[in-house]
């Protein structure tokens, strides 16, 4: 249930106003029995197939004028075990980046930020949502969750890319050190706008230009527009994850709700900077002699909802591919949720993946990735609550 806390806040010396704060406890559990085929056939328990579990607190205070104050703390949660989520201090493949997941405790690495608010927008510090990353989970009918989720594809491009690891422990999805703004909606447009701070010297202690001062550094844009049946938003990032190596994100989804169903499109680009000298050897290549190349993996899908019964109706196709065919396959997928209330629903969805990529290979979340060139297939039955 949820839990509210209302208190007022004391006088002003003036004694003319009264301001009001409130804290509020929430939360998603959400568990997953899930059968994978791939590499080998795999039964788990498995959480988030359908809402990422969580815990948080959040917050609120009128500060008169049109103006408010809050904060926002979510931790991410594994129910099936307990742990808590890993998080990135830097936006960095290296260094002071993350810990081992369940080996760090509860962390708010989901979202910890402080925002002012007004008619001019929101103003958010701290660790956030990028905001090239809300078009693959706003037009996704998974919503990135599960084995049927678009990010299967839109998030395996770093494969090919030295440091791979990038796009989950550091800027792809969130951000730490950043400072976001939000635009009003005015007329159906909206958009947000984010850097976020790598935090490094720009010198070293003998007193050398740091080559590796700007990585972690991230800016991202997203702006779109809603009105009626039709959303549509472009996303664009670039984060710097090695001495001059880039990540670059572009994207545009897109949704139309003609009442009986919504219809879901989303494209998505990877692009990144890949040195001939390897940078987990520790080598870059300005000092390394070593040359870059870009390689690029695009993702598209196609997806609905639909109404049905007590419940939705969802399904996507999903197919990608990557510079000289590197990543090369396809995804189908489909489930059901049956709300039992407003706050508890059962679900289900199968999906199936198809590889033909010649270098690295599309994977579930969460499971084995098969073998190069090899299919996979999964099945998710699960139960969500939210609190």
């Amino acid at each position: 249930m949820k839990k509210s806390l209302i208190a007022l806040a004391v006088l002003a010396a003036s004694g003319a106003a009264m301001a009001q704060s409130s804290v509020t406890l929430f939360g998603v559990v959400d568990a997953t029995i899930r059968y994978t085929d791939g590499n080998g056939s795999r039964w788990q328990l498995a959480n988030s197939g359908y809402n990422s579990s969580r815990l948080g607190f959040r917050g609120t205070e009128d500060l008169g004028g049109g103006l408010s104050a809050s904060f926002w703390l979510e931790a991410g949660v594994a129910n099936d075990s307990g742990a808590g989520s890993s998080t990135s201090t830097n936006n960095q493949v290296s260094g002071t980046g993350s810990a081992p997941t369940g080996s760090q405790g509860l962390t708010f690495n989901r979202r910890s930020t402080v925002s002012l608010a007004g008619s001019w927008g929101e103003l958010r510090l701290g660790r956030d949502y990028v905001p090239y990353f809300w078009n693959t989970t706003i037009f996704d009918p998974f919503g990135t969750n599960g084995v049927g989720a678009v990010s299967n594809m839109t998030l395996a491009g770093l494969n090919l890319i030295a440091g791979g690891s990038l796009n989950t422990t550091s800027a792809g999805i969130r951000a730490s050190n950043s400072i976001g703004y939000f635009m009003p909606n005015l007329g159906g447009f909206y958009g947000q706008a984010m850097i976020a701070m790598g935090e490094n010297n720009d010198s070293l202690a003998n007193g050398n230009s740091n080559p590796f001062k700007s990585d972690g550094n991230m800016g991202s844009v997203r702006v779109g527009y809603a009105n009626g049946p039709v959303d549509i938003a472009v996303g664009w990032g670039q984060t710097t994850f090695a001495p001059s190596q880039q990540y670059f994100v572009t994207n545009i989804g897109a949704s139309w709700n003609f009442g009986v169903a919504k219809a879901m499109f989303l494209w998505n680009q990877e692009a990144g900077d890949v040195c001939s000298v390897s940078y987990g050897s520790g080598s870059w290549c300005a000092n390394a002699g070593g040359s870059t190349s870009t390689v690029r993996s695009n993702t598209y899908m196609l997806g609905a909802t639909m109404p049905l019964g007590a419940g939705e109706l969802k399904g996507s196709y999903t197919w990608g591919n990557s510079t000289n065919d590197g990543l090369d396959g396809s995804q189908i997928a489909i489930g059901y949720v049956y709300n039992l209330s407003k706050r508890t629903a059962l679900y289900t969805t199968y999906s199936y993946i198809n590889n033909d990529g010649k270098k690295a290979i599309y994977a579930m979340d969460g499971t084995t990735a098969p073998k190069l060139g090899n299919s996979q297939w999964g099945l998710d039955f699960g139960v969500t609550h939210r609190f």
